[in-house]
């Protein structure tokens, strides 16, 4: 049986070896569509789909029903 530091110390590497395959997987996935973040909104931008009025927070109807029932 390892000593108790080398299995923290294991797991530790585990879980280190975990996030950085979940960073490059996120990395793939966003280089696959050939476009970054902020170059898809600007590319959104440009072609007009993105209405200014729609951009940001919006307190809609079902945004304060769903405040409503959330309430304690």
């Amino acid at each position: 049986m390892k000593p108790a530091s080398d299995q923290v110390l294991s797991r530790r590497k585990a879980l280190a070896g975990a996030g950085a395959v979940g960073a490059v997987a996120a990395v793939a996935a966003v280089a696959s569509t050939g476009l970054t973040p902020a170059s898809q909104q600007t590319a959104a931008a440009a072609t007009g789909t993105a209405d200014a009025d729609q951009a940001g927070y919006r307190l809609t109807e079902h945004i304060k029903r769903y405040y409503s029932t959330a309430r304690v």
